[in-house]
């Protein structure tokens, strides 16, 4: 038989949220970037990995993980660190694969060890189903968490499958609405697949507050407002992501010397387009585009002056 004095105190309790009209306080949004052990080691491991001191990137890579064991944005860049070091990505993955086969029921297991065959696909060993098998697996034994939605939404996104990426990053934010890789894919799909711009640029306005350090998401805000028309402050932060990617290892450092001399031949400052091209070169960066965009420069392809009845472009920046 029930205890009555219980009964009356539970009783009692949904009097006063029915009657008050209040509802248990909902748990706080997931934020890993907010424990700072985990974001220190973080941004030691972006300034390595920018650098190009990739074994210690990895090895802070792993302290953050140490913390924060399902973070996207680490495994996705300890794997990056390690493809860039001899055959420490094909150790990474025998590690994972030992750690997977120890303790099967591990959700963290299966999305580590998914995420390396990703980047063993990209080295060129097609490991794409064993990558696939391991996130299903893995949402298998958790639904709900984001960090095997967010390897399939990758791996969906780059099969160009629009609808099923966006669906996958979706569910990623549902339970980790600040997770850096579901919002930057998500501002990739709407910026090429599904042509909004603006709606992918509210995806990751705010990484950078999240995760200061990481250049290359610099580099696609500045790619978004560029489609949005707003040279000035895409200008700006291309030359942030630049200023982060020292020694030009992610896209930032690739790509942004040639897509900020596209904006100044765009506003017909070829000179200043130039110097950016220049720059380029010197950096070894791009550098098929590069050519390509100064012999048009020196060909007379671009006017250097606008028509006198163009009106330019408001640039919400300003």
């Amino acid at each position: 038989m029930p205890d009555p004095r219980v009964t009356l105190l539970t009783l009692a309790a949904a009097c006063a949220l029915a009657c008050t009209g209040a509802s248990p306080a909902a748990a706080p949004a997931r934020n890993d970037y907010a424990d700072a052990k985990f974001g220190a080691a973080l941004a030691a491991g972006f300034r390595h990995f920018y650098t190009r001191e990739f074994k210690a990137a990895q090895d802070d890579f792993e302290r953050a993980l140490a913390i924060v064991p399902d973070n996207t944005l680490a495994i996705s860049f300890l794997n990056a660190a390690a493809a860039q070091e001899g055959d420490a990505l094909t150790v990474l993955t025998n590690v994972e694969e030992d750690a997977e086969s120890g303790a099967p029921k591990n959700y963290v297991n299966h999305v580590r060890l998914a995420f390396s065959y990703m980047f063993e696909s990209v080295a060129g060993r097609d490991r794409t189903q064993d990558a696939r098998d391991e996130l299903n697996a893995a949402v298998n034994l958790d639904p709900d968490a984001a960090a095997a939605h967010v390897g399939l939404g990758i791996m969906r996104f780059n099969e160009r499958s629009a609808n099923r990426a966006k669906t996958e990053l979706l569910a990623a934010l549902r339970s980790d609405p600040n997770n850096v890789l579901a919002r930057e894919y998500l501002g990739q799909l709407y910026q090429t697949d599904l042509r909004d711009p603006e709606r992918g640029l509210s995806y990751v306005i705010d990484v950078p507050n999240l995760v200061p350090q990481y250049a290359d998401i610099a580099f696609h805000i500045g790619s978004l407002l560029h489609d949005l028309h707003q040279p000035q402050a895409a200008i700006e932060y291309l030359n942030r992501g630049l200023a982060l990617d020292v020694d030009h290892v992610g896209e930032a450092g690739q790509h942004g010397f040639t897509l900020i001399a596209r904006i100044y031949i765009e506003q017909h400052r070829l000179k200043d387009a130039t110097k950016a091209l220049d720059a380029a070169l010197a950096a070894d960066t791009d550098t098929i585009y590069a050519r390509t965009l100064l012999a048009k420069i020196k060909s007379g392809d671009y006017d250097a002056t606008p028509p006198p009845d163009a009106t330019p472009k408001p640039d919400d920046s300003k």
